[in-house]
């Protein structure tokens, strides 16, 4: 899967390929965060999808590495793009993951295993993947579902659009 590749230098930004939708192909807004490390490292990056006019996101997708902080959850508990995605809506009802399904997708001609994880708030959808070099990519959306499709319209985005300055 040559799309899934770690870069090699980066001077700012993340050091792996951000696997997301292309911001020109959204019609509403769009916000990137990353989790800077102690040490300076990228620990992960998200994308917030606004579809809904300013009101709230209606989308959330990370990519988090190995090794990142927000990889680590205990059982039970929700992925931190869910967290991240009911915080920036104001839901602050306390919810929790209730299964997890692996499904095959197919992503051109690659196959993914796709974890979709059933939460409490019925609202929201997740879905949840790895890819090759380890990076995991979670998408969560409120209010609206994940169908095959929307994989199909993954793709690295420019490292320019991290960069700072």
């Amino acid at each position: 899967m040559s799309f899934l590749r770690r870069r090699s230098a980066m001077p700012s930004g993340p050091d792996f390929d951000v696997l997301a939708m292309d911001p020109g192909d959204w019609p509403g807004l769009l916000g990137a965060g990353v989790i800077p490390g102690p040490d300076g490292s990228c620990q992960g990056v998200f994308l917030r999808y606004d579809l809904f006019g300013g009101r709230g996101p209606a989308m959330l997708i990370g990519n988090l590495p190995e090794g990142s902080p927000a990889r680590a959850a205990t059982e039970g508990d929700v992925p931190f793009e869910v967290a991240q995605l009911l915080a920036a809506l104001g839901n602050d009802e306390p919810v929790h993951e209730v299964s997890r399904e692996d499904i095959p997708v197919m992503h051109g001609d690659s196959l993914l295993i796709v974890r979709r994880i059933k939460i409490s708030e019925g609202r929201v959808s997740c879905a949840q993947f790895d890819r090759s070099d380890g990076v995991q990519v979670t998408i969560a959306t409120w209010d609206r579902p994940i169908t095959d499709d929307l994989y199909q319209l993954l793709k690295p985005l420019s490292a320019d659009l991290f960069r700072q300055g």
